[in-house]
């Protein structure tokens, strides 16, 4: 579906747009529920707020909403447990389905799976308790990346430059995890990619490239700062903007998503070799997030982008999923 595809809004029914919850990323789910919902508004959907972080299950099924747009970020809306229970509901959903959301929010099983179809990712180690740091760090190399592999929006995630901060690192990841998970450091420059679509009909939008002060996008940096600068399209040569397109494309397939989301992409310095980092199946649509910012550089606008993800959430129930 392009940008210039006529949407009927009235189309939808009642529509549910899902923000809040009760994940650590609820301040940055509210931003972007509100920013969709206002979108959907201003288009003619009969669209509503419902946050399952302050209202049940059977609340929300009392709304009897045709279909809903997710925007939980992190555990119990982006995780697959919501997709479950929307299934059971019987209402469609945006996005990815239960197997792919669940996979896509634990880090390290989404590497697993890349790496068994071949797909570039650094290498890596799951830590516990009983887990000896110093050879890991002796594996790895220092710098490493030290992340609890369920949290996203960068929470609780340390580079570790000297051993003696391994440790500590740990601790932290393990305070909000039930495992936690060590990662090569790539030096090189730091890509994300928009996908939208499903299978075969999956489709990239322009990537965009992320200069953070001192390399650190943080949480701060993120989503409340204009410190960070974004380059989209990127200066990047062709062939190396189609194959990154390219393995986010298949990154995306390979874990079954469907809809749209995004894949975070590594380019290293010394060889431009790509490396995948993550996959987000529910991603931010905030004012500073990279989907909407990725749409508009394709010509795509902030609303159509919403009724585009919208519209396919009608595809999947008409297929009989929900």
């Amino acid at each position: 579906m392009s940008a210039t595809t006529p949407i009927d809004p009235t189309a939808f029914g009642k529509v549910g747009v899902l923000f809040g919850g009760r994940s650590s990323e609820r301040e940055v789910s509210l931003m972007s529920g509100n920013g969709v919902l206002k979108a959907l508004l201003s288009r003619g959907v009969d669209a509503h707020a419902f946050d399952p972080g302050q209202r049940s299950l059977a609340e929300l099924a009392a709304e009897k909403f045709e279909r809903v747009f997710i925007a939980l970020h992190g555990r119990f809306g982006e995780d697959g447990s919501l997709q479950g229970a929307l299934e059971q509901l019987g209402i469609a959903y945006t996005g990815s389905g239960v197997m792919a959301c669940a996979i896509g929010m634990h880090k390290v099983y989404t590497k697993m799976i890349w790496l068994m179809h071949g797909l570039p990712t650094p290498a890596y180690a799951v830590l516990d308790g009983a887990s000896d740091l110093d050879q890991v760090a002796a594996t790895l190399g220092l710098p490493l990346i030290v992340k609890p592999p369920h949290e996203g929006s960068t929470i609780g995630i340390t580079k570790v430059s000297q051993a003696d901060g391994f440790r500590a690192a740990y601790e932290l990841a393990a305070s909000l995890d039930d495992s936690v998970m060590a990662e090569q450091f790539i030096t090189g420059r730091e890509f994300t990619v928009a996908v939208l679509g499903q299978g075969k009909d999956a489709r990239a939008l322009p990537p965009v490239e992320i200069v953070a002060p001192q390399g650190n996008y943080d949480y701060q940096n993120k989503y409340f700062t204009d410190d960070t600068k974004y380059f989209c399209p990127p200066q990047l040569d062709a062939a190396t903007r189609a194959e990154m397109e390219r393995l986010a494309v298949e990154a995306y397939r390979v874990l079954g998503c469907e809809g749209w989301g995004r894949v975070d992409v590594l380019l290293r310095e010394s060889d431009n070799a790509l490396f995948l980092i993550e996959v987000n199946t529910s991603p931010g649509m905030t004012g500073h997030s990279l989907v909407p910012m990725a749409a508009r550089a394709e010509g795509i606008a902030y609303e159509d982008l919403c009724l585009e993800i919208l519209a396919a959430a009608c595809l999947k129930m008409s297929k009989g999923r929900g």
